[in-house]
């Protein structure tokens, strides 16, 4: 039986998968389906338009959980 099927809605995590430094940028574009490039694009460009992405970065590292590991053997 597949989780995410039976769930009613979408959770966010940070990604095990598609991670540079902490899998926070790879979770949202898992989250919204898109490529965690442009995430990462998208955080690198409001972070030197004086936006404050490193904050918030910091604050979903610390927020949101990590993927919980997939089981081997099922």
């Amino acid at each position: 039986m597949d989780i995410s099927s039976s769930s009613p809605y979408k959770k966010l995590y940070r990604s095990r998968k598609e991670r540079i430094l902490a899998g926070i940028c790879g979770g949202l574009a898992e989250y919204f389906g898109t490529d965690p490039t442009w995430v990462r694009l998208v955080f690198i460009l409001f972070f030197f338009l004086g936006g404050c992405a490193l904050l918030i970065y910091l604050l979903m590292w610390l927020i949101v959980p990590l993927a919980p590991e997939t089981l081997r053997n099922s």
